[in-house]
């Protein structure tokens, strides 16, 4: 791979990590957490550590200090602090049953970040020991290029050996842990597979370090392959500590899309101030959890101002009406079905009853008759309301509503031509 496709593709990487730790750095102004702020902390670390590492930024950091091969110290040390805050995250994540079991987990974890910190330092003083001026910088090839040095073979000797115990480390204890929020469980899950594949670095340049220590370079080009196999891993790390996340925030912003007309429905067609932003919902990029939530307390705001433009009678009458029908088998369906023609039946009751208060020249509409005590589903538990609020939505315009709602029309029509009716 040539410098100019390599810096590409490292600056391609650096860009997304970019946005990903902008998004982090967002959620951890709302919630601020150890776990947080580790996963921005890693992120804002992999941005500098790939500019840096594409041969553009490697030589320009090199001319910029005057010395060649300088950027090498700040990108290692850097994929230790990253790999190094992967394996911290994986033991917190570590279920636990008790405190005690708590306290040793946390206790376990400071002593690795301890270990990590003093490689770091230890790293450092071997690298400016070293007499790394008088040759040209080669990013590629920096592991054999200067391997011939005792220093910077105990340099080479502390990243490897940090990286292989922070990569196995987490690899193993991510096969025996399980943690048991679904974003964790799908974060542990691809740090497994991207640490094995990491390791593939160390197992590329480990020869190739010895040989060219010996005086042979015969594997220096197996050594450059592999960061392929670094790259690779740090996309999957990524996806690992952010694809749950974005995974949720396309739910999120499809289940507002899925909301938007029983909204309309139950809060803009009833009383647009019960809506806290009456604008358009937009491509809605930001806040959209906050919005989502918004969304359902509006909604269920509306459906207890509907409640007095219902009555017994219809409700009972709409309920017959579905069960009579045999296709609907699922309870939540039918509980949707119904409170979706409920609904539809008490917003035209409404606008009958705006109608006529126009006419009359009357402030505003008055409810005829006893509002029913609930509408269908008013007794769901609060976490269970999101689902049971998209099931109402998505039968909003099922073939059993309408036919449900022609049949509330005719027995009302019924009703007033009998004598002694409404008419």
């Amino acid at each position: 791979m040539s410098e100019n496709t390599t810096t590409a593709v490292y600056l391609g990487v650096a860009g997304i990590n970019l946005l990903i730790g902008i998004a982090k750095g967002a959620a951890l102004l709302r919630e601020r957490t150890a776990t947080l702020a580790l996963i921005t902390g890693s992120f804002a670390v992999s941005v500098l550590v790939y500019v840096a590492a594409s041969p553009a930024g490697y030589r320009g950091l090199g001319a910029l200090t005057g010395r060649p091969s300088a950027a090498t110290l700040p990108i290692y040390a850097g994929i230790i602090f990253c790999y190094a805050t992967t394996h911290v995250l994986t033991m917190l994540w570590t279920v636990t049953t008790t405190p005690l079991e708590r306290a040793r987990v946390n206790q376990r974890a400071r002593a690795w970040a301890g270990i990590y910190g003093g490689v770091l330092v230890a790293m450092a003083a071997a690298f400016w020991s070293a007499d790394l001026d008088g040759r040209p910088a080669d990013p590629m090839h920096f592991n054999t290029d200067f391997a011939d040095q005792t220093a910077v073979l105990l340099f080479l000797g502390l990243f490897l050996g940090a990286l292989s115990c922070a990569t196995l480390s987490t690899a193993r204890r991510a096969r025996r842990t399980t943690p048991e929020d679904p974003a964790l469980q799908h974060a542990v899950r691809y740090f497994s597979v991207a640490m094995v594949i990491c390791f593939g670095y160390v197992l590329c340049n480990a020869p190739a370090v010895l040989l060219a220590s010996l005086g042979s370079r015969a594997l220096e080009d197996l050594g450059a392959v592999g960061s392929l196999f670094g790259t690779l891993a740090a996309v999957l790390t990524g996806y690992g500590m952010t694809g749950a996340a974005v995974s949720a925030w396309l739910r999120e912003r499809r289940d507002i899309k899925a909301l938007q007309p029983l909204r309309q429905l139950a809060v803009l067609d009833v009383d647009d101030r019960l809506a806290l932003d009456r604008s358009s919902p937009g491509l809605r990029l930001v806040n959209v959890r906050f919005t989502l939530h918004r969304w359902v307390v509006e909604i269920l705001d509306g459906m207890r101002v509907l409640r007095a433009w219902s009555s017994a009678d219809a409700v009972e009458t709409i309920r017959r009406h579905v069960e009579a029908d045999a296709s609907v088998r699922s309870p939540a369906t039918w509980q949707a079905i119904v409170t979706a023609a409920v609904l539809r039946d008490a917003v035209q009751r409404l606008h009958a009853a705006r109608y006529d208060a126009a006419c009359s020249q009357l402030d505003r509409p008055v409810p005829s008759g006893t509002p029913v005590p609930a509408l269908p589903g008013e007794d769901t538990a609060a976490s269970d309301e999101r689902a049971r609020l998209l099931l109402v939505a998505a039968h909003l315009d099922h073939a059993l509503v309408a036919s449900a709602l022609c049949a509330l029309r005719a027995r009302h029509t019924d009703a007033q031509q009998m004598p002694g009716g409404a008419r």
